[in-house]
């Protein structure tokens, strides 16, 4: 059996691009060049999903269930969040598509970015390069952004975010 130490943020930012894929084939270098994120690093990352059962054995298909089990009952306690400072950025949480067309608010989060264009506070993404890869991938920007807001939305935003994520990643 193969040594687990403990997910890391950017796992789930695998996964989720792995899961904007739908039934789309994927390749690990192809993750590693769309994530902007090494290739060993890539698969290391696989290879803790797969031991804490959010990718099959095979490493080739994604645990749907577990991964919203693990989404909508973990990530806000595993990885948690506190909007920081104001900054110029991308918009996440209910600050991006598809929530900001459900929730109005006069808070505004952004992952910082110099080349953005939203001003909010602060939220750290899960990977560094989280905004240089969503602007290249909406879905997988969709699901970034919503997986935010299931780490610092209120309850009603937690549970429509949720439940967005849901139907993307059952419906693929």
């Amino acid at each position: 059996m193969k040594k687990h130490s403990g997910m890391r943020p950017h796992d789930i930012a695998v996964l989720l691009k792995i899961a904007s894929k739908g039934k789309e084939p994927w390749f690990m270098k192809d993750l590693a060049y769309e994530l902007e994120i090494s290739a060993s690093e890539i698969s290391e990352s696989i290879n803790r999903s797969m031991i804490a059962g959010l990718i099959s054995s095979d490493k080739r298909t994604l645990r749907k269930l577990s991964l919203l089990d693990f989404l909508k009952s973990g990530l806000r306690f595993v990885y948690p969040q506190q909007p920081g400072s104001m900054v110029r950025g991308i918009g996440t949480a209910h600050s991006a598509p598809p929530l900001n067309s459900e929730i109005v608010s006069a808070e505004q989060y952004v992952w910082p970015y110099g080349k953005g264009n939203v001003r909010g506070q602060a939220i750290k993404p899960l990977h560094p390069n989280t905004p240089e890869a969503c602007l290249k991938d909406k879905k997988y920007y969709e699901l970034m952004a919503l997986t935010d807001a299931l780490r610092i939305g209120k309850v009603r935003e937690q549970t429509i975010a949720f439940d967005m994520i849901k139907e993307r990643i059952e419906h693929t």
